[in-house]
């Protein structure tokens, strides 16, 4: 499979073309993706779950990562690509098994750097929020 292009991201949450692998494995639902903008849904069930009955972190974590791509890429132009250089989560609340609502937003956008900031919520309350700085490159022709 080919790497996506920005304008892809948009296709995948127009439901044009599939989705990258890893939003199939962690299950998450792209809604919408405009202007700096991502909403999605994430299926937590019993994969998810660890030893104390709640969804891991680090899953949290990868569905905020996951819309927080949906958000930056809907700001930029085939010719750029993008990589998270920061990630940083904070736990709210558990997460059990059910869907999550995941909104992800460009809080600022440079011309190399981005702050994105993303909300994970299950039965309408914070259960995470995630920060990350994402570096942004344009590709060489």
């Amino acid at each position: 499979m080919a790497n996506f292009k920005m304008s892809d991201f948009q296709k995948v949450a127009d439901r044009k073309i599939k989705p990258p692998p890893c939003d199939d494995t962690m299950q998450i639902t792209v809604h919408e993706s405009f202007d700096g903008i991502a909403y999605g849904t994430w299926k937590v069930d019993r994969k998810y779950i660890n030893g104390i009955g709640v969804a891991m972190g680090g899953f949290l974590s990868s569905a905020a990562d996951i819309m927080m791509a949906y958000a930056i890429s809907s700001k930029l132009t085939d010719q750029y690509g993008f990589a998270s250089i920061n990630l940083d989560t904070t736990f709210h609340r558990p997460v059990v098994e059910g869907e999550v609502d995941i909104t992800a937003r460009v809080e600022r956008l440079g011309r190399t750097l981005a702050y994105v900031v993303s909300e994970l919520k299950q039965n309408n309350k914070i259960a995470a929020t995630c920060i990350s700085s994402i570096l942004i490159k344009k590709l060489e022709e």
